[in-house]
């Protein structure tokens, strides 16, 4: 199948108009007509090389909302005009520990990303997966998500990578009513953490160094603020949180957050893909706490979380652009100026 989208042919060249293959739907694969995609920084990172061994042509886009066109003779879950989504993931070896319970994220022979990962299934002349910065795509059922009627589809895309990386770590530490819970750093990943704590029922605090931030947070549901610049703050909420959620994007020192968590509290690390520029064993080791990272979720988690979307009616805040702008979009995103989300609307695409 021709399709139509958006790629860069190299890590300094701007993203442009550009026509591929799909290919032919298989006995238990899903077309999609792609209604939006979300703008990651991690579609960035990669189509910039900024993390090495970036493959070219590339077509960025992981946040995938659209509707069924075809079905394959095998599948039993979707039909066409069915509103879907496809996340980060579109295919893994379904045969280790980790796949079998439903952690493809964590599977243990390496996932095929929805970009720039080597297609194992084949069916196009091109070797490594393209993304949804697309009119169309096609993927096996297994990997095929139900979005909720009634959310917007446009502000569900991002829950498909920012939605299902903060809910991950808030389902399985069980963050809920009766604790306290610190989300630290307030982007495309920290006010979804808001929204989501919030809607289980914790006390939540938006911990970031900027007022504007906090009163922002308020708005999405945080309780209360705390400046992490403010010595005095930091200090008298010493040991009185259960659970961190840390999305601050770059390493950086965690000793003052790990100082905020009572005995056995955790801190998980959903930001940071690269160095934490130090770590002190003393706040480990004298209150028993706990620092962890979390990536993504698997299928079953991530049907979980759409389907808590709905139920709460949460999605994402999100600014919509037509395709010809994504490149001033990545420059703004770089900047920090967005809230919370570039959403692409593939009508644009003009073909």
């Amino acid at each position: 199948m021709k399709a139509h989208g958006f790629a860069n042919h190299s890590p300094t060249e701007l993203l442009e108009p550009f026509t591929f293959e799909r290919r032919e739907p298989l006995p238990d694969d899903v077309a999609i007509d792609i209604l939006y995609c979300g703008v990651c920084h991690s579609d960035i990172h990669t189509a910039r090389n900024e993390w090495g061994g970036t493959h070219y042509p590339f077509v960025p886009g992981h946040e995938i909302i659209g509707r069924v066109s075809v079905v394959g003779d095998k599948v039993t879950q979707f039909k066409a005009g069915d509103l879907v989504g496809v996340g980060c993931l579109v295919d893994s070896c379904r045969s280790c520990n980790s796949c079998k319970e439903g952690l493809e994220q964590y599977c243990e022979n390496g996932w095929t990303g929805t970009y720039d990962s080597e297609d194992e299934i084949g069916g196009t002349d091109h070797t490594h997966t393209f993304g949804g910065y697309s009119d169309k795509i096609t993927v096996s059922e297994r990997f095929v998500l139900r979005v909720p009627d009634n959310l917007d589809p446009a502000a569900a895309a991002p829950l498909l990578c920012a939605g299902i990386t903060t809910y991950s770590p808030l389902s399985h530490w069980k963050v809920g009513p009766g604790q306290k819970v610190g989300v630290i750093g307030l982007g495309g990943l920290g006010h979804m953490g808001v929204k989501l704590a919030h809607a289980m029922g914790a006390h939540v605090v938006m911990v970031t160094t900027s007022p504007e931030k906090g009163a922002d947070a308020k708005k999405l549901g945080a309780d209360e603020v705390l400046l992490s610049n403010d010595p005095d703050s930091m200090a008298n909420a010493m040991n009185s949180f259960d659970f961190l959620l840390n999305t601050i994007p770059v390493g950086h020192d965690v000793n003052p957050y790990m100082e905020l968590l009572r005995r056995g509290g955790s801190m998980v690390i959903v930001g940071a893909l690269e160095s934490l520029t130090k770590v002190n064993g003393l706040p480990f080791i004298f209150k028993r706490r706990n620092m962890a990272g979390s990536l993504i979720g698997g299928l079953p988690e991530t049907q979980e979380m759409l389907d808590f979307c709905g139920k709460h009616n949460i999605s994402c805040d999100i600014e919509m652009i037509d395709i010809k702008d994504v490149n001033t979009a990545y420059e703004r995103t770089v900047k920090g100026d967005v809230k919370y989300r570039f959403v692409i609307d593939m009508k644009t695409l003009n073909v």
